[in-house]
């Protein structure tokens, strides 16, 4: 079974450079989103305090050292019982061999029982959505904001854009790189966590990216300054960029106060 996964898996990173083109794809780290829905707040208590004292601690060990946890602001009514989980990957081997690894972790299994081994009529969560993505070329690396504010006024806002065929999605993603659309979020000083492409997840073909802001007075500002910068006027004019996305959906979020960013 873990043959067959791993040579799907390279088979499909093989046909990944006709999305991101100019770098050497093993430069490019790969991340995982986890989204948990939570409906009861008793479920929600029991996620937080798995992801806290068992995943965390555990992918640490596992030589992960950055895991962000996000929650949906409070005025986001309509992704309000969600926890984000974005999780980066040096190698795609690092992804696959995670469960193993958790597996092996006596530390995590034990401390993981109460949310691991919960009751069928008595689950931690409703579901997750577990979408693995690969970063763009032209941002191979994630990177982590530096803030002054306090955890619950910083806003990281992901966004999901979709296309209606692989061709422009395609586009959408040289839009991005060689089009620079993420140099114009650095003139602005947007600061991105990342750039991906969605290899496995609902919704294809996407992309997802995050940028982040001091409070959300700095997030106005910057996506005002961003939608009137000249570089982006002349860029989204552009014929070959036209109609690349048919689906924008903005998340906005809340990094947890045990986040690592």
């Amino acid at each position: 079974m873990k043959k067959t996964l791993i040579a799907t898996l390279t088979l499909l990173l093989l046909s990944v450079p006709v999305f991101v083109s100019g770098k050497e794809p093993s430069k490019q780290m790969f991340y995982e989103i986890r989204i948990y829905k939570v409906n009861l707040s008793s479920q929600a208590e029991t996620t937080e305090k798995y992801l806290k004292e068992s995943y965390i601690p555990a992918m640490h060990r596992a030589g992960i050292n950055t895991i962000g946890v996000f929650k949906p602001v409070e005025a986001d009514t309509a992704y309000g019982k969600l926890i984000y989980v974005f999780v980066p990957y040096k190698t795609i081997d690092q992804y696959l061999k995670l469960t193993e690894t958790l597996g092996n972790d006596k530390v995590y299994q034990e401390s993981g029982k109460e949310f691991l081994d919960a009751q069928y009529n008595n689950p931690p969560f409703a579901r997750y959505e577990s979408i693995l993505l690969k970063a763009f070329a032209f941002m191979p690396q994630f990177r982590i904001p530096s803030y002054s504010t306090k955890p619950s006024e910083r806003i990281y806002e992901l966004r999901s854009y979709e296309s209606a065929t692989e061709t422009k999605a395609a586009k959408k993603i040289k839009m991005f790189n060689e089009g620079g659309e993420i140099g114009i979020f650095e003139k602005v000083g947007s600061n991105a966590v990342f750039y991906g492409q969605v290899l496995f997840g609902s919704l294809k073909p996407r992309l997802i990216y995050m940028t982040t802001y001091a409070d959300m007075k700095s997030h106005d500002e910057h996506w005002n300054i961003f939608r009137n910068h000249p570089d982006w006027v002349t860029l989204k004019a552009q014929k070959e960029y036209q109609n690349v996305t048919s689906m924008t959906n903005p998340y906005l979020l809340h990094p947890t106060d045990y986040s690592d960013f």
